[in-house]
């Protein structure tokens, strides 16, 4: 069965576009201390770089950077910014790819976040048929939830 898309490619982009902007930029991808401590736990400038690219990514657009997926210039651009190392380094990370997936779940532990359960699920789903009946968009609905 095919899959039904709930967004044109117009509302995607729109939505989970990487922003051009310096200050939006600074704003969603700046790395706290913590985050920073969190980040040199890891050996090596570019396992150090792929982690902050991961926890950059749940960050916004909030989803995890796929396998062979290239980080955008911007975002990698910033991330060894912070860390003082090469962009270049992102080509050396996560060759073994159970490294990438460590790597992911360690990030996202750290940052709470786990797969929904079936109550959860529910509760959403209400949630959004609420609004939804109401004439809202829904994707910013819940964008506009999670970032408050």
């Amino acid at each position: 069965m095919p899959r039904r898309e709930l967004l044109t490619p117009a509302q995607r982009e729109q939505l989970l576009a990487f922003p051009a902007d310096a200050a939006e930029l600074i704003r969603l991808y700046t790395l706290s201390d913590a985050e920073q401590a969190f980040i040199k736990a890891h050996r090596g400038g570019h396992n150090r770089l792929g982690v902050s690219v991961q926890l950059a990514y749940l960050r916004f657009p909030g989803r995890p950077i796929a396998r062979d997926e290239e980080p955008q210039p911007q975002v990698l651009s910033m991330m060894a910014a912070q860390l003082k190392a090469p962009a270049s380094a992102w080509a050396l990370y996560a060759q073994r790819d159970e490294t990438r997936r460590e790597h992911a779940v360690s990030v996202t532990k750290w940052l709470g976040l786990r797969a929904l359960d079936l109550h959860e699920y529910r509760s959403l789903s209400h949630w959004l048929l609420a609004i939804a009946m109401r004439g809202l968009l829904v994707f910013s609905a819940i964008s506009d939830g999670t970032q408050s």
